[in-house]
């Protein structure tokens, strides 16, 4: 809705990479604007502020609204008060006029700088100077709403080109040197000092800090990390000095990865973005055939029947016929409505790959989970210490993890986690480790057998009736010292911290027909446990990538039209890992989880969850269900109030004034109401249960007498 070529068009929807360059154009795609000359940009870069770029705008608006109300009000002679008047119209549509001549010429008939032209040089032939003037004073302040839309929508996007830096501090030749960070290799070591912006992919290797993650993941609480832990680009170093080795290159770096996701989802319309731009290159040449009509037409049929035509009635009537007809509300307000979604989504860590997404979305009917690493912390946690009589439950628990520190198998690395303490090397001896089975170690002189009941049973060592049977759950690690059966230890992969909100908020968004599904590779049993555990619907275990994608397809709609699909509802996987891709490409909507380490799942997925926790498809949900009802409030608004003022134009009920509202009023009301597509929706979490949020990190372990 821009007019000043000297300026930078914001708007609500994105042109394609291949747009026009043409320097009048200002580098836009013509074909991806809409009937009034509304075309959109895809700039991320850094911009001025909102006053330095519109200030000669507001200057033209008050100036030209001064003397609009000296030339109305003042009381001067008449010659004095048409001179005011013309002054007026020269500095607040000057530059429309300009604009619709050049419209003009590039084929645009029914840009809207002509049609605000043409009403208003009407209305000026025919002696209504307020109010040809009023018509371009308000399309000028509409202009400026729009732009201040858009500049909000697009602050919290460019906020993320800010997240990443474009230096960074490098080790070379034995010195510090600041370098361009795309000039980085993979392998270089690069120096973060607290307060700042950690520059590229890599592994810490000395120093530990606390990192604020919350540009990436929109976690606002803070992370600690240390040596051998892997850090993003964009995250904020808080406190230590970290040296980091590099193991992604720039353009590959995390926070690259989210800018590409970003602009990328810009370019992918919904089928309401679509729909309008093809009504609105229709619908415009119709109504402005149809004020011709009440211009010319009318007049005849008066003079046919009556013998005499009030042409002047009926021109004035017809030049607001033309204000009125304009679709700017539903063309600008129905783009900015995703626009804001996207940029709000991206706040919150959530990547979505265009605005078609949240069309499916807001139609969500089944969400598919898998397990590991998605509902499950992806780790062995030790559940349940059971030891022997006459033995000590911390007795049990220190022998077994002593004789596997040196493993790396899962559940070895979990027994020494619930330790807790760093076993002492000295302490083992001859260690043996049985693949898949156990280990066999001398500890404190004592030999110490750690594994499966078969193990035991292969040592000579008999155990208890009922040991085998304590695996209700996970995984049975019997230990036994110096030939003697001592105790057992239960682990399992235990469901995340606020899962279980999370899942019931997600259950809310879809309704009472929605249904959440576990597609899982492990073992029935233990799919099934977790299942009910989280209050799923039903659950599929045992499940290699192609059965996944071969129970998925069950829940789509036999019939691939859009009205199936919208009548069924989407249907949704979440996954977090490499093997998921297959089935995060089949599901109508693919959501990757904390996978954008996984260049399989996110090229795969539609929707990119900077963190790995299921909380965040509630929020998304959410989100698109608002996008969706605040579209239909802007949509109803636009077409109600215009078929009403058409036929009040028509019937000489309404004049110019009511034309402008019906324009410029429409537009800034379908505009503010678009930007609360911006306001984030609350963590389920944080909203539905206070004390989940701060739920423990670790599991509790039961230790038995």
């Amino acid at each position: 809705m821009k007019t000043h070529e000297h300026e930078t068009h914001s708007h609500s929807h994105h042109a394609a990479p291949e747009a026009c360059h043409d320097a009048a154009c200002h580098g836009h795609d013509h074909g991806d604007g809409c009937c009034c000359g509304h075309v959109a940009d895809n700039h991320f870069a850094e911009e001025p502020s909102f006053w330095e770029e519109h200030r000669t705008d507001v200057i033209r608006i008050a100036v030209g609204a001064i003397l609009l109300l000296l030339a109305a009000f003042g009381g001067f002679a008449a010659r004095t008060q048409v001179a005011l008047f013309l002054a007026s119209w020269l500095v607040v549509g000057g530059l429309v006029v300009v604009e619709a001549v050049g419209g003009l010429f590039r084929g645009r008939f029914f840009d809207e700088n002509v049609l605000m032209s043409i009403a208003s040089v009407g209305a000026l032939i025919l002696g209504e100077y307020a109010e040809g003037i009023a018509v371009l004073l308000f399309f000028h302040v509409g202009e400026l709403f729009e732009e201040y839309a858009v500049a909000r929508s697009r602050k919290s996007i460019r906020s993320l080109v800010e997240m990443r830096p474009d230096t960074a501090v490098v080790v070379r030749n034995g010195r510090e040197e600041r370098v361009a960070a795309e000039s980085v290799d993979i392998g270089e070591v690069a120096i973060v000092a607290p307060g700042e912006r950690i520059p590229l992919d890599g592994e810490i290797l000395i120093g530990e800090s606390t990192l604020d993650t919350s540009s990436l993941t929109g976690e606002s609480k803070p992370a600690t990390v240390g040596p051998g832990k892997t850090v993003s680009s964009g995250c904020v170093n808080l406190t230590g000095m970290l040296r980091i080795r590099v193991v992604r290159s720039f353009s590959d770096s995390a926070a690259s990865r989210i800018l590409k996701l970003v602009e990328d989802a810009s370019s992918r319309k919904a089928g309401a973005e679509t729909f309008i731009s093809r009504f609105a290159r229709v619908y415009t040449p119709v109504v402005c055939l149809a004020a011709l009509l009440v211009a010319v037409g009318a007049p005849l049929v008066q003079a046919a029947v009556t013998g005499t035509a009030a042409w002047s009635v009926w021109f004035y009537r017809a030049l607001a016929f033309l204000v009125v007809s304009c679709p700017c509300a539903l063309v600008i307000s129905v783009p900015l409505c995703f626009f804001c979604s996207v940029g709000g989504a991206s706040r919150r860590g959530i990547l979505v790959k265009g605005s078609q997404v949240f069309e499916r979305l807001a139609h969500l009917k089944v969400a598919a989970f898998d397990k590991t690493g998605t509902l499950t912390r992806g780790r062995f946690d030790v559940t349940h210490v059971q030891p022997a009589p006459g033995v000590e439950a911390g007795h049990l628990l220190e022998v077994a993890a002593i004789a596997e520190a040196h493993s790396a198998h899962p559940v070895a690395v979990g027994i020494v986690r619930a330790y807790a303490k760093k076993p002492e090397p000295s302490r083992v001896a001859d260690l043996q480790e049985k693949a898949g089975r156990g280990v066999i170690a001398s500890v404190d002189g004592a030999e110490v057998v750690v594994g499966g009941a078969r193990l035991l049973e292969e040592c000579g060592i008999s155990l208890p009736a009922d040991a085998a049977g304590k695996e209700e759950r996970g995984s049975l690690v019997c230990v036994a010292e110096n030939g003697r059966y001592i105790g057992s230890i239960v682990l399992r992969d235990t469901p995340k911290p606020g899962v279980v909100e999370a899942l019931r908020a997600l259950r809310r968004a879809l309704g009472k027909d929605g249904r959440l599904v576990l597609l899982s590779g492990d073992r029935p049993e233990e799919a099934g446990a977790i299942s009910a555990e989280l209050g799923l619907d039903e659950f599929h275990g045992g499940l290699l990538p192609e059965d996944k994608v071969s129970i998925l397809e069950k829940y789509l709609p036999d019939d691939a039209s859009p009205a199936a699909k919208a009548s069924a509802g989407s249907v949704a996987f979440i996954g977090d890992g490499m093997n998921d891709a297959p089935v995060l490409a089949r599901a109508d909507i693919g959501i990757a989880m904390g996978a954008l380490g996984a260049d399989a799942a996110v090229e795969a997925a539609d929707v990119v969850l900077m963190d790995d926790h299921p909380r965040r498809v509630a929020i998304a949900c959410a989100m698109a269900r608002k996008c969706r009802r605040v579209l239909y409030e802007c949509i109803g608004m636009a077409l109600g109030i215009k078929i009403l003022c058409l036929a009040l134009v028509a019937a000489g009920v309404a004049g110019l004034f009511w034309a402008v509202f019906a324009d410029v009023g429409v537009l800034i009301l379908c505009i503010l109401n678009a930007l609360r597509c911006m306001i984030v929706a609350r963590d389920p979490l944080t909203a539905d249960t206070p004390a989940a949020a701060a739920a423990p990190t670790e599991p509790a372990v039961a230790l038995a007498a």
